[in-house]
């Protein structure tokens, strides 16, 4: 059994879930790194990690969520965090919703970290107090009607926070949320606009994946309230913009 401090980071295989996951493994955490249908980089970046470990499963799946906590529990002392940070992020508007997209964001986006995080907080109490760490947006508080279901998906998985901190029995847990802004190049933006509309915010400067990590890793190891909600975006949820930043950019906003 692996008594080392633990955490489960989903969609760790790549984009910020791996800056995350690198980032508690400098921190001296054994890191494991779930993955869909990342295999290669979700194994090559354990392998470049000094405690690590690679499972997956599909998060649409609601039995498969619960059987990979079944088989992860037993092989940890010291099961402290999950990080759900797996998102798939589909195209489509407010005036013409996809319903595949809509129920593809809604079983992963939603319903995985919801199930994930019951099944997690389940399991015998931890001995310093466990953590859910749910990936948000800032769009939660800067909505416009690009991504209408990924959109919807992120507030209801936003909506899960406040309950689940409610309902936590153990007076030591803590369920956050963690809401970025854009952070890397996302659907098919090329550098220039990424460029661009990355400093679309109050700070007109880029938020960096490092930065989520960090806050990540505040999140673990302190004792901010339950319930609470963290934006690393530069102050871009404290604006009102019109469309997603990726078509600002592209249609020329400042």
């Amino acid at each position: 059994m692996i008594e080392r401090r633990t955490v489960l980071i989903t969609g760790a295989a790549r984009r910020i879930g791996a800056v995350i996951a690198r980032a508690f493994a400098q921190a001296e955490w054994h890191v494991v790194i779930h993955h869909g249908g990342s295999r290669d980089e979700a194994e090559a970046l354990a392998a470049s990690l000094p405690s690590a470990q690679t499972i997956s499963a599909d998060l649409s799946d609601a039995a498969a969520i619960t059987a990979m906590v079944e088989t992860l529990a037993p092989q940890f002392g010291n099961w402290r965090v999950l990080v759900n940070c797996a998102s798939v992020f589909q195209l489509d508007t407010v005036e013409h919703l996809d319903p595949d997209a809509f129920d593809h964001a809604m079983r992963v986006n939603a319903a995985a970290p919801a199930l994930l995080a019951q099944a997690f907080l389940a399991q015998p109490r931890g001995r310093h107090g466990r953590r859910v760490i749910n990936v948000t947006d800032q769009k939660i508080a800067n909505p416009n009607p690009d991504f209408f279901s990924y959109t919807m998906s992120k507030n209801a998985l936003a909506a899960t926070i406040p309950m689940l901190a409610m309902a936590a029995t153990d007076p030591r847990d803590r369920v956050y949320g963690l809401a970025p802004g854009a952070i890397l190049a996302s659907h098919d933006q090329h550098e220039e606009e990424t460029e661009r509309s990355h400093r679309m915010n109050l700070l007109a400067r880029k938020t960096g994946a490092d930065e989520i990590a960090e806050a990540a890793l505040f999140l673990a190891e302190g004792w901010l309230a339950s319930g609470e909600t963290l934006f690393i975006d530069s102050g871009q949820h404290l604006l009102s913009q019109p469309r997603d930043v990726l078509f600002l950019a592209r249609e020329g906003f400042d």
